[in-house]
């Protein structure tokens, strides 16, 4: 109705407007009207009833084509549903082998899903499975050959998981089957390997909270951070290896805050990070490795503030900070080795201000400072940072917040004149020297 309404107005505006251009004073009376005069009132007539009828039959028509829709869209749901408990029912299943088939078939499910909210459905089933309670290698009970047999038989269910979830990350995002922007639940879960490399994490929230890393390698080398939100706060890596080579970081935030390193090796080595922030405040080194060896810093931002390192390597070798911030501020060294060997600060803003550093050794041996602005307002102990080969030749090395003991191989021989761009404490190099 409301259709033939507005055809009815749309006609009369045509008319209308015609009219006045025209020009038309009005109608011409006439006391007889010919044949032929009523011959064309008779098909005016019946054009517009026809036009009325085709417009009635095409309002007709859509609806029904509508319904038609909305009923095809309901059984793709309803067939949906019944597929989607059927492969939650074998997920269940007590047999590795029957759970193994549930989640490729969910997988395809979540492929198939008539919404993007029961696509999503789906990846929260396989990510709440690998959420289950998961008995690590380490507790297998001694020589129980059954028990090791179940325990690797439930590891590949689980790596197939995390195996199907890569795949559908690596997909461009106009792909039908592309899993990106979408939300991983990654939360508490145990990790003893898994494959995300080359995945793309673009869009969306995935969320590493509370994870345990005991054992292998779970495996980002190459993968894509892009936009959205990563977390691994308070994870606890205790074994195996965390591998992020080669990785690409450019607009969106990595959370390592709070996290614990007692083990293993966390490695960025050779990533490039070009913005965003990949952050480690008040996380806690105690044992094992964490490495930036090799990355590109050209923007964003690596934040390390209030991060305690008692043991283990914090690794920057060979890097290169050409933009961006990189915030050791309050970082405490007081067992660790943090080394920055042959790395390049040529246009980053890299601070250490009110970092203590009491045992250990952080080494900057080689390392090139030739642009940019590092301060050092750091507090130093003897005979655990080493300056030695050092190349100033631009920017800006500010020690004048320093104290302790100055780092080896920074005070020049002889008291010559210090490098363009450095700063020392006035009891460190007094000014009349």
């Amino acid at each position: 109705m409301l259709a033939f309404a507005a055809a009815v107005v749309a006609a009369a505006a045509v008319f209308f407007i015609g009219w006045k251009l025209l020009g038309a004073q009005g109608l011409a009376s006439e006391q007889r009207i010919g044949s032929q005069t009523l011959f064309d009132l008779a098909k005016l007539s019946f054009g517009v009833v026809a036009g009325a009828g085709a417009l009635v039959a095409l309002v007709v028509a859509y609806r029904r084509q509508k319904v038609g829709e909305d009923e095809v869209e309901r059984e793709k749901t309803r067939l949906h549903n019944e597929r989607f408990t059927h492969a939650v029912d074998q997920l269940g299943n007590e047999s590795e082998a029957v759970q193994l088939g549930a989640v490729h078939a969910l997988a395809g499910l979540a492929d198939d899903a008539p919404t993007r909210d029961l696509r999503q459905t789906c990846i929260d089933v396989l990510c709440a499975y690998l959420r289950l309670p998961y008995t690590a290698k380490a507790d297998l009970p001694e020589g129980d050959a059954q028990a090791r047999h179940s325990y690797l038989a439930l590891r590949e269910v689980r790596h197939t998981v995390i195996r199907l979830i890569r795949n559908h990350l690596r997909l461009a995002p106009k792909h039908p089957h592309s899993w990106q922007g979408h939300q991983f639940d990654f939360t508490t879960v145990a990790f003893d390997g898994g494959d995300f490399s080359g995945a793309v994490f673009s869009g969306g929230t995935v969320n590493f909270f509370g994870a345990e890393f005991a054992d292998g390698t779970v495996n980002f080398s190459k993968a894509r951070f892009s936009d959205g939100k990563v977390t691994f706060r308070n994870t606890k890596v205790s074994g195996g290896l965390v591998n992020f080579y080669g990785a690409m970081f450019s607009g969106t935030r990595v959370d390592f805050c709070d996290a614990q390193v007692l083990g293993g090796k966390v490695t960025f080595r050779n990533t490039k990070i070009s913005g965003g922030i990949v952050d480690f405040r008040d996380a806690q080194l105690s044992g094992g490795t964490v490495s930036f060896r090799g990355a590109e810093i050209s923007a964003g931002r690596v934040n390390f503030s209030s991060a305690g390192f008692t043991g283990g390597t914090i690794d920057f070798r060979c890097a290169k900070f050409a933009g961006g911030t990189v915030n050791f501020s309050g970082v405490r060294f007081s067992g660790a080795r943090g080394d920055f060997s042959d790395a390049e600060v040529s246009a980053s803003q890299v601070t250490f201000l009110g970092a203590k550093i009491s045992a250990g050794r952080v080494n900057f041996r080689g390392a090139g400072f030739t642009g940019g602005t590092v301060n050092f307002g750091a507090e130093f102990a003897r005979g655990t940072v080493n300056f030695s080969g050092v190349r100033f030749s631009g920017g800006t090395v500010d020690m004048s917040m320093a104290s302790g003991v100055p780092p080896t191989g920074l005070i020049p021989e002889h008291r010559g004149y210090l490098p363009a761009g450095l700063t020392l404490p006035p009891d460190w190099y007094p000014m009349e020297a």
